[in-house]
């Protein structure tokens, strides 16, 4: 079975998944990603092929007549490659219905079409004019997109709820990572049997073997009980501002309060000018990037609690696969299956800087539940979402696929 990936990077988090997906009995895997820097991927990301077991083609990207990137020559690939199922995103998933012929050539040459998704940000086919009246989807920039009553709009509104509805029906399975798309793909009339739900996991065998190693090994920073952790590009929807805020406004009543910032991105200086504007001194630490993960593992190990302020989803799979709690509130929808209320975290009013504050400052307070929420954390990673449970659902797809 030859398996087509078509995505917009080669994000270094999704590589152990394609990994062991190419790895299941008579299975290929191959990827398609630009050839340059993706015109669709976010700022920041981290991308490496440091080792990748499946095969690797880069294509040259460009923009098409409908303003979304695809790339060049791809329908001429297809030919060479014949795979027997392709895996796409958003924005591609465009092009398989709007440029000329290619959906026809994959139905000719019997190539199945699946859709990965994370639908946190698609409106409910009922409510798409007042998701974009309201403002839309916003970006990584904290940009609104859309909004107003502006006849033309609405039209624009319309169209694109149409072509929604075609490409959700259209396309033979549907992968996403949370249970909401029952409920919204349905909305555009999308059969639940369609639909398979494989979260999301970064490399937990992996992680979860570092972890062990981590014990017997000598700590690499001075203990700290009060040290909070946030790992993720530096972007204005991360909110690491408004975490920077809530740990001035708590400094005077834990004194030892101390803030690791794991990332780099383009509000990094911005965030530095906070901090210092604050008066947190080195309470607020930036490391940068940190992609080795024994690394990584060991600045969460060492850490207390894991706050993530805004958008983000995969790094609270690494924090609880070193036992950490989560303070969370909306993030990427992967937060309602990973984080349970006074289990193994605490979720505060989206946007609430106060009610952020009040959250740490509870936990702060619970040095015992910290404990024991992280060890529950660590339990939902061994026993219900990891690396194998996607792997899982990707082959149920596979299967359902194959037999239609």
């Amino acid at each position: 079975m030859k398996i087509l990936f078509v995505f917009n990077g080669l994000p270094h988090y999704y590589n152990p998944v394609l990994n062991r997906l190419n790895k299941l009995p008579n299975s290929n895997v191959t990827i398609v990603i630009p050839s340059s820097e993706g015109l669709a991927i976010g700022a920041g990301v981290y991308q490496s092929d440091s080792g990748v077991e499946f095969k690797v083609h880069p294509l040259k990207e460009y923009k098409t007549f409908y303003g979304k990137s695809f790339f060049k020559n791809f329908s001429k690939y297809l030919s060479t490659e014949k795979p027997d199922i392709i895996v796409t995103v958003w924005p591609y998933i465009f092009g398989f219905v709007l440029i000329p012929g290619l959906l026809q050539k994959i139905r000719r040459l019997g190539i199945k079409l699946i859709l990965k998704d994370i639908p946190f940000l698609t409106p409910k086919y009922n409510e798409v004019y007042k998701f974009y009246m309201g403002g839309g989807i916003y970006n990584e920039k904290g940009e609104r997109k859309s909004g107003g009553r502006n006849p033309f709009r609405l039209l624009n509104y319309f169209f694109l709820a149409q072509i929604r509805k075609y490409y959700l029906n259209m396309v033979d399975a549907h992968v996403d990572y949370i249970e909401d798309a029952f409920d919204i793909f349905g909305s555009y009339g999308v059969k639940k049997e369609k639909i398979f739900i494989i979260n999301n996991s970064p490399d937990t065998d992996k992680l979860l073997n570092i972890k062990n190693e981590l014990e017997n090994e000598k700590p690499m920073l001075p203990p700290n009980n009060y040290r909070l952790i946030h790992v993720g590009r530096l972007v204005k929807w991360k909110r690491v501002d408004m975490l920077i805020l809530s740990v001035s406004k708590i400094v005077s009543k834990f004194e030892k309060i101390e803030l690791i910032v794991v990332g780099d991105g383009p509000e990094l200086n911005n965030l530095k000018v906070l901090a210092k504007k604050l008066n947190l001194g080195n309470r607020v630490v930036f490391t940068g990037g940190v992609y080795d993960p024994k690394l990584l593992g060991k600045y969460i190990t060492e850490s207390a609690i894991y706050v993530i302020a805004g958008m983000g989803g995969l790094s609270i799979n690494e924090a609880m696969c070193f036992g950490k709690p989560v303070i969370c509130s909306v993030c990427d929808g992967t937060e309602k299956k990973l984080v349970r209320e006074d289990y193994n975290g605490k979720f505060f009013v989206n946007g609430d800087g106060e009610d952020l504050t009040r959250k740490i400052e509870y936990l702060l307070s619970n040095l015992q539940l910290i404990k024991d929420m992280g060890n529950n954390s660590l339990r939902i990673i061994q026993e219900e979402i990891n690396l194998n449970t996607v792997v899982r659902g990707y082959t149920k797809a596979f299967e359902y696929v194959m037999r239609k």
